[in-house]
């Protein structure tokens, strides 16, 4: 503001610096001697206008002070570099200081009235322009004030501003301390349409999500710890019979062997499921991808089952149209076809129907197995690829499944960026659909 007022001052002084340049050309002062005592007086007079806070002095080309409205310097000389420059057309305006005031000079050439290119003199115009520095200084604590102000509220509206969002931010982080502790069962009340809510509800659905993992975690090693328990629950009862009994037959011998034999393959099937479910539980999962033909593999599938089938005079049926060609793990997607189809066969009744059917088209592949079996409710489709998850809970004794057959499939099928569909009604049977890239990118 301060370089903007003095640039206007400089403005103007040069304005009226010309001004009275252009009378003096057009009176021709500098070159009519007669009319000087009138020019003289013309000088002083423009000196004491109304409104004119400033001096007027003209300099003819030698330097020489021919007029002064303060007539004080008269007769003497003026030859600085603003009256040098003006003498050669360069007109100028500067600020300097005498008497410790600020002082505006404006320094313009007086042209012959005849003779353009001809300098006659210079016309000096001094002024104070203490005026400006005096409304500067008021604007200045005025700016000073308002700034003064403008930062106690900006303070005031920041310190209430952060209480009010700092308050929820600290409740979210009370409520994460105790989730971190273990207690899981927290969640935050949210009020509001903002960031703030919009974190709140991340927080509660991330909550709900450890409770979820919390409870299949527990619900894990409950199953676990069942499975495991009941074989060798009946292998200790077979053993302290044995133990505690006299004189016991042969014959007794060999069969409570047989079952504890049967109870020591269960044993070991679940353990052998188990692990298999924690090697495809890792983050990073060795897959041996290579291109291979899915008929062949599947027939082989179903040649390795046909003897599982005739047990129950159940029909395996092989349908595809087209040789179909696909990147995977050939033994673990191996693995998952194989529980599919070995369940269908299972869970079906004596005298059914097993189905297997391919399909492709330029994306994606499909394996369907279709049974005639005894179904799923609507309920428990969403369930049954839950680790030890069993919509019969004597069904699976009866077939000697380990309720992880599942499982392993899904997990074998999402490794390979598939998905597996079920659709199925009580009594009627199942079909469960297999969806697997033809191409692993």
């Amino acid at each position: 503001m301060e370089s903007y007022y003095i640039e206007q001052s400089k403005h103007d002084w040069l304005r009226e610096a010309n001004r009275i340049s252009i009378q003096i050309t057009q009176g021709n002062y500098l070159k009519d001697q007669s009319s000087y005592t009138y020019f003289e007086s013309y000088i002083k007079g423009l000196g004491k206008e109304k409104g004119f806070d400033g001096r007027i002095v003209v300099v003819d080309r030698l330097g020489y002070i021919i007029a002064d409205s303060a007539a004080a310097d008269k007769g003497h000389t003026i030859m600085n570099k603003q009256v040098f420059d003006a003498l050669n057309k360069e007109e100028s305006a500067q600020v300097f200081i005498r008497e410790d005031q600020e002082v505006i000079s404006a320094v313009v050439p007086i042209v012959d009235k005849e003779n353009k290119d001809e300098v006659l003199g210079t016309v000096v115009v001094t002024a104070y322009i203490n005026d400006i520095y005096d409304s500067l200084g008021e604007m200045r604590n005025q700016v000073y004030l308002l700034s003064l102000f403008t930062s106690f509220l900006i303070g005031l509206l920041s310190f209430f501003t952060s209480s009010f969002i700092s308050r929820p931010l600290k409740l979210l982080m009370k409520f994460v301390q105790k989730i971190t502790n273990g207690q899981l069962d927290q969640k935050v009340d949210i009020k509001g349409k903002d960031e703030i809510a919009e974190l709140g509800n991340a927080f509660n659905h991330m909550a709900e999500q450890l409770q979820r993992v919390e409870h299949s975690r527990q619900e894990f090693v409950s199953n676990v710890s069942h499975e495991l328990k009941t074989p060798l629950s009946s292998i200790k009862v077979l053993t302290e019979s044995l133990l505690f009994q006299e004189n016991v037959p042969v014959e007794m011998y060999q069969e409570f062997f047989m079952d504890i034999n049967s109870e020591v393959d269960r044993l070991n099937n679940i353990i052998s499921d188990l692990l298999t479910l924690v090697r495809l539980d890792q983050t990073e999962v060795p897959m041996n991808i290579k291109t291979t033909n899915l008929n062949d593999m599947t027939q082989a599938i179903l040649k390795r089952l046909i003897p599982l089938a005739k047990k129950k005079d159940i029909k395996l049926i092989y349908q595809s149209h087209k040789e179909i060609f696909v990147d995977i793990d050939e033994v673990k997607l191996t693995l998952a076809i194989s529980n599919l189809i070995e369940n269908a066969i299972k869970y079906t009744p004596e005298g059914g129907e097993v189905r297997v059917i391919l399909q492709s088209d330029l994306q994606d592949a499909w394996v369907s197995v279709e049974d005639t079996g005894i179904g799923i409710a609507k309920d428990e489709q969403s369930k049954i690829f839950e680790r030890f998850y069993r919509t019969d809970k004597t069904r699976n004794r009866e077939t000697g499944g380990t309720g992880l057959g599942l499982s392993i499939t899904y997990r074998t099928v999402i490794m390979h960026n598939g998905s597996i569909q079920v659709e199925s009604e009580e009594g009627k049977g199942s079909i469960f659909t297999v969806q697997i890239p033809i191409r692993q990118i």
